[in-house]
Order: C-alpha cells, then structure tokens, then sequence
C-alpha cells in the first residue's frame, strides 16, 4: 500500500492501518519522508509527542524543503501546548508553499492561543479569502466536516476584530459630532462585515463594495442639491482653453485601464480601436502637481468643489478622452458614497451616457451628477474626440460627520488588504 493509503488510512481515524503502512513503506526505504510523516501522525494522536518530533525530524532531515513536514511539527506543538513553536513551523512551511490555506488556517489558530490576535485575524483572512478564491469553504457543502469548527471559529475572529478595529475610528467623531451622529455609517459596516444583508429600495442600484443606507436614491442627482455648480460652470470657458492646450500632445495623458485585458473587456469600439485614457488631476487620492500647474484654472475650480478625499484611494479627477467609436460598456460602481460629477468640454455629435437606464446627453458646460453604483455606460459614436472632466464627490445627503467617518473607515480597510497581501 502507498504512502497517500496510509495518510487517508490516518485522516478516517484507523489509525493502527496507518501506522501498519506506514511502517512497511520504512522497511523498503528507510528515507521515506511521507512514511515518516505518518508515523510522527500517529505517535502525536497517542499522545507520545517525544516519538512524534523524532519521526517528523528525521523526515526534515531527509528533505527539509518539504512543506508539510514543518506543518506536521506545527501540529504537535500545537498538541504540546507550545504555540509559538507552532506558528513559527507553520509560517516555516507557508514560506515554501503560501497557497496551503489548511495550513494558513492552523497559523492563525496557534497565534491566536499565543495572544496575538490581530495578527492571526490576519492569517485567517488570508486563508479564508485564499480557500474561497478555489471555490472552498463558503458553506458547510465546500467545508470538510472536520474543519468546520475552526473555519467558522476563523470567520467569526475576523469579524470581531476587524469591527473593534473600525470602531475605534469613530470614536472621536461620536465625541464630536454626537452620539448618534454616525448611524448609517455603523449600518454600512454591518453590511460590510456580512453581518446584515442589505435591500435596496431602487433594484436597480448595486454597489460592489460599501452601502450607506438611508441615502435618497436616483441614478441623477437634481442641480439645486450642489450650491456650487453655477460657480463651477462659469469656470468652463477658461478650463476649455487648458484642455485644448494640453490635447495636441500625449504628454501626462495616461490609460484609465492599465491592462490590455481590462481594456478588451470593458471597451468596444466602430471602426477604429477604442480607447479611453485621461489627464489626471486626482488618481487614487494623489494629487498629480504637473497636470494642476498645466491648468491652474483647472485645479482652482477643482479645489472649490466638495470632493470625495480618501487616503489613497479617491478621488478620482481626470479630463476623460474618448477616441472616435468608444464605448464604455455597461459597469458599476464600488460605493454610494462617493458619486460622479461631468463637466462636458467637447461633445460631438452621437455622445451620451446611460445611468440605471436613462439616457443624458451631455451638453458642453452643463454639469451632471450621477449615483456611478448604477449600472451605467458611455459612448462616443461620432467620428473625432469626446472629452468630459471627471471629478468624484461626496454623496450630497451625507453629512460631515459621515464624510470623516467613511474617509477613514475607507482608508483602514485598504490597509487591511495590503497587510493582508504582505502576510
């Protein structure tokens, strides 16, 4: 019988056909690292952790790049009552296999019994996120029986301090503003976490990442709700002028999408090959000084509005270039937070945007507002250039108790994600 026999002889508890295995395989070759492995199993779930090490040992010395060999040890200083060993033969075998998520899920099980939970919370998001990723562990059809417990142990860790984590944010602002100043922003959290589904009181509105609820809905925004557009649109002859100073070179123009993957799935062009690329004067929350000081009327009119600032991710303010025959296939956007203003600078002839399936027509110095977490798309089906500045701001019925509070929740979660990618 092979050494997978005696493993999954082991895994369904008979163990003493395990071990019967396991040590006939030794006898033909002494150097068997699976066979040892199952030995050091089996001596670990008779308690002998003495025999349990000596077998597993002699399995890293015959081949010490063997993942699972470091995990096994993790598992009988797990057993022993040692988890900071064990963690560090679990982290031992992630660093030469990180896509073990069964292992990933220990390392957090034993950091968190050595009284370090934020970092196991971290462990366990990777190996859930990394399990879910393969179609795993979603429910209990896609969890193994025996793992169950400590993939729902995982989940609920993650939620508890990753809530306490986002709390703690708002706790200056309650002092602030009140405290019962920030309840939709705790609802959107709730929502965030999966610890509530939200309903949505127009289906046609689907945002992928964060939902405020309580916000008035509709795929356009009415003028009279921004005190600054008139101001704004008065900027429009003078921002026009920088643009077309700009337009005859590519200098500081960049892609939207930063892939040819990207591009070939979201565009689609009539006749030419289509492509959106921009200005930036935003990207991701960063101010791009070459492009501001290109246009400085550009950048004081931009300065007056109320934009959505999020630490490294918003806003996002462009001069947005469509060639002739682009179209922008239909999307949403991420939050309802944070909506979409336009200030149309050239319209030719059969350009328009859709939003939760109404049509607008952009018309040059006319700005329009729009809930992006509709589906939405938009074309250029004329035979030259269409350019439209682009500025995200905030939804106009949060109040500035929930723009700090959603600034900084946005921005702790985006540093979850990279110390997550990092672990």
């Amino acid at each position: 019988m092979s050494y997978h026999n005696a493993l999954a002889l082991f895994s369904q508890g008979h163990t003493a056909a395990a071990e019967r295995t396991a040590r006939a395989a030794i006898e033909r070759v002494p150097t068997d690292v699976e066979a040892l492995q199952v030995l050091g199993l089996v001596a670990m779930r008779a308690g002998d952790t003495a025999a349990a090490f000596a077998s597993l040992e002699r399995a890293r010395g015959v081949d010490p790049r063997h993942a699972m060999t470091h995990h096994y040890i993790g598992r009988v200083h797990d057993a022993a009552g040692n988890p900071l060993a064990a963690a560090e033969a679990h982290a031992a075998a992630l660093r030469l296999q990180p896509e073990l998520h069964v292992v990933r899920l220990h390392l957090g099980a034993a950091l968190e019994r050595a009284g370090q939970r934020e970092q196991s919370a971290i462990q366990y998001v990777r190996a859930l996120n990394d399990a879910q990723g393969q179609g795993r562990w979603t429910g209990a059809d896609t969890t193994p029986a025996p793992l169950r417990p400590l993939v729902e142990h995982a989940v609920q860790v993650v939620r508890a301090t990753r809530r306490a984590a986002f709390e703690m944010l708002f706790v200056p602002l309650r002092a602030r503003f009140g405290a019962d100043s920030l309840g939709r922003v705790e609802h959107a959290l709730r929502f965030f976490l999966h610890e509530e589904v939200p309903q949505f009181p127009d289906e046609r509105q689907r945002p992928s990442f964060l939902y405020v609820p309580g916000l008035p809905t509709a795929p356009y925004f009415e003028r009279d709700l921004f005190a600054w557009i008139e101001t704004f649109e008065a900027s429009t002859a003078a921002i026009q002028q920088e643009l077309h100073a700009l337009l005859p070179s590519a200098a500081g123009r960049e892609r939207v999408f930063t892939s040819d993957e990207l591009e070939q799935a979201n565009l689609r062009g009539t006749g030419m090959p289509p492509t959106w690329n921009g200005y930036y004067f935003y990207r991701h929350g960063e101010r791009r000084d070459d492009n501001c000081a290109s246009c400085p009327a550009t950048a004081r009119a931009l300065d007056a509005l109320p934009l959505s600032r999020v630490r490294e991710h918003g806003p996002e303010v462009l001069f947005s270039v469509f060639t002739a025959g682009t179209h922008l296939l239909p999307h949403r956007g991420v939050t309802n937070t944070r909506v979409v203003g336009h200030l149309p600078l050239i319209v030719p002839r059969d350009c328009a945007l859709r939003v939760g399936g109404e049509l607008h027509e952009w018309r040059e110095g006319r700005t329009v507002v729009f809930d992006d977490t509709y589906e939405h798309e938009a074309w250029n089906r004329s035979d030259s250039l269409r350019v439209v500045l682009i500025f995200d701001l905030w939804n106009p019925h949060l109040t500035a108790a929930e723009q700090l509070a959603l600034a900084e929740l946005v921005a702790a979660i985006g540093d979850f994600r990279k110390v997550l990618e990092a672990a």
